[in-house]
């Protein structure tokens, strides 16, 4: 791959309801990562985000109904393999990711010549760690990745990840619908994609509330397994 000044960088920020926090993730975009474009994904939110992300001029791909974060996620990998961008990063826009380590992401891509980089939270440990029962869940999911590819993800429910042209052209042909993470790397660890991660901080959701509850996480874990074993059997 090209050095990072010559390539064509994207990041694409999903956001339901991020009102309280979406000027703020894309402030930080702008002072820590100034040498990429980005775009928010409006997963049709009623919370009035979408008029003030045009108030302040920022860049909006508006979808017409709600299609959940895995919609919201590969609107914005057909808008970068549209546009022909190099490397595409995926940056959530309720406050929790910190744009200050998207250039050593970018620079672990190149580097390793890996095809997606994942930044964990699970590495070093520091910063907000996410709840017992979701840490629970990201291990199980570390396991499985092992168990069934022979890679340990300690992070797979990460969604602060970055990827190269050959990745962002699999993701626009075809992602999953709703909690995609596990899902996508297991997906690309099946194809011999190299995935690779880094130790990043994140911090607690700055405005808005989660969409998963209990009855979501007990959905979730037992949907997630059986895909990953269909992804294991093709």
């Amino acid at each position: 791959m090209e050095k990072g000044n010559t390539l064509k960088k994207l990041i694409i920020v999903p956001a339901f309801n991020e009102k309280e926090s979406i000027l703020a993730t894309i402030r930080d975009i702008e002072e820590n990562a100034p040498d990429y474009d980005y775009v928010v994904v409006n997963d049709s939110s009623w919370d009035g985000m979408l008029e003030l992300c045009r108030k302040h001029g920022i860049k909006v791909l508006s979808l017409p109904i709600n299609l959940g974060i895995g919609g919201a996620v590969q609107t914005g990998y057909v808008y970068a393999k549209e546009k022909g961008y190099d490397i595409a990063v995926q940056f959530d826009g309720d406050g929790q990711h910190d744009a200050r380590y998207i250039h050593k992401m970018e620079e672990a891509l190149l580097e390793n010549d890996a095809d997606m980089v994942i930044g964990s939270r699970f590495i070093e440990k520091k910063g907000f760690q996410s709840s017992r029962v979701r840490q629970a869940g990201i291990r199980y999911f570390g396991f499985l990745s092992r168990f069934l590819f022979g890679q340990r993800i300690t992070d797979a429910t990460s969604g602060m990840r970055m990827c190269n042209r050959k990745v962002i052209g699999l993701f626009e042909k075809s992602y999953p619908r709703d909690y995609p993470e596990p899902e996508t790397v297991c997906r690309l660890l099946r194809k011999k994609c190299k995935v690779i991660e880094v130790p990043v901080e994140m911090k607690e959701r700055q405005g808005g509330t989660s969409s998963i509850s209990w009855s979501k996480a007990i959905y979730y874990m037992v949907k997630v397994t059986l895909a990953i074993f269909i992804e294991r059997l093709r």
